[in-house]
């Protein structure tokens, strides 16, 4: 199986990372749509506890507009999750849906362009973690 995340880990805990992923993203032009909180929702349904971890739904409405109109069944992939979990207390994991992705199910070659902008930006937000 090929790898369809952008993936760091950081020495950062996790309230501290979700933060500055969400800063990150913003800078990059993406807005959070959603919100899911895994460890609250897995605890309310199933009874389970696992770490802290939360799925944010990224989107940037330029790229996300011109993607569907070139190929409406994009929109079943947007928007791009971003998930953010902790590992221990000091370390949390970051991992992007790559966009890429969208390219792979779409032969329109407008949506390519979109996927590889959005990868682009969301690259960027991966690097930032690694470079502080």
């Amino acid at each position: 199986m090929t790898d369809f995340t952008l993936c760091s880990t950081i020495e950062a805990p996790y309230d501290q990372a979700v933060a500055r992923v969400r800063e990150l993203l913003s800078e990059a032009g993406f807005g959070v749509l959603t919100e899911i909180d895994m460890q609250a929702t897995l605890r309310t349904k199933l009874g389970v506890e696992i770490a802290p971890q939360v799925i944010l739904g990224a989107c940037r409405p330029q790229l996300a507009h011109r993607a569907i109109e070139v190929d409406p069944r994009v929109a079943t992939l947007l928007p791009c999750n971003v998930v953010v979990a902790a590992e221990g207390d000091s370390r949390t994991r970051v991992e992007i849906m790559d966009p890429a992705t969208m390219s792979q199910l779409s032969d329109h070659p407008d949506v390519a362009e979109v996927a590889s902008d959005a990868r682009e930006r969301l690259a960027g937000v991966i690097d930032a973690l690694n470079a502080a």
